[in-house]
């Protein structure tokens, strides 16, 4: 009898990849897959942003993939949160978090107010965010079934002990005042990695 007519002897499967631990650093690059949402009162243009048919909130759907170390091609999903019909809160966390990405990805200190800094942290649109390569910590919560999944819900930015050891001497700062240590619009050079799995259905927030 043929292989694929007897399953007897077929090794058993295996759950997959164990979780990156909870709180571990490392580059990635973001992309955004497209949900034709558009507001261009709100600057939400290009159908990148994607809207809640349940809830009729308003997010960026985002992938994020592990580019170097031993997690490398690593993929991890996590909404972005640009509006919420329960109140600020939501948006307000990801103009946070996509202020420390841009900090991370131009190497800008978050205390650096400078006009190079403030420039740095302004985006034509978020074709702009689309392939970011950036560090971020890795978090841990459970999807919709219940079940543990990495995510990602914090940039790490040029002030955090570990950004130096991805970044090196982008990190420095070059004087006085918290200023960034390297052109504001230069990008690091992380290797991006090809995408590997299917993602895992995405929870939301109780705000959301």
């Amino acid at each position: 009898m043929s292989q694929w007519n007897d399953f007897n002897d077929a090794d058993a499967q295996h759950a997959g990849f164990e979780l990156i631990p909870k709180g571990t650093v490392v580059p990635v690059r973001m992309t955004i897959k497209p949900g034709g949402h558009d507001d261009p009162e709100q600057g939400w243009t290009g159908g990148y942003a994607t809207e809640s048919f349940e809830t009729g909130s308003v997010y960026l759907a985002c992938e994020f993939v592990v580019t170097d170390g031993p997690y490398a091609k690593r993929k991890m999903w996590t909404n972005i949160g640009l509006h919420s019909r329960k109140g600020p809160t939501w948006g307000q966390m990801g103009r946070s978090f996509i202020r420390a990405t841009l900090n991370s990805a131009r190497h800008v200190h978050p205390q650096d107010n400078s006009p190079q800094a403030s420039a740095a942290r302004r985006i034509e649109s978020f074709a702009d965010l689309d392939g970011i390569e950036f560090i971020v910590r890795v978090d841990i919560e459970k999807d919709a079934r219940g079940d543990d999944r990495n995510v990602v819900r914090m940039a790490v930015e040029p002030d955090h002990a570990d950004y130096p050891a991805f970044m090196g001497s982008a990190a420095k700062p070059s004087g006085s005042g918290g200023q960034s240590g390297a052109p504001a619009q230069t990008a690091p050079s992380f290797r991006p990695a090809p995408t590997t799995t299917r993602p895992a259905p995405a929870g939301k927030p109780a705000w959301a």
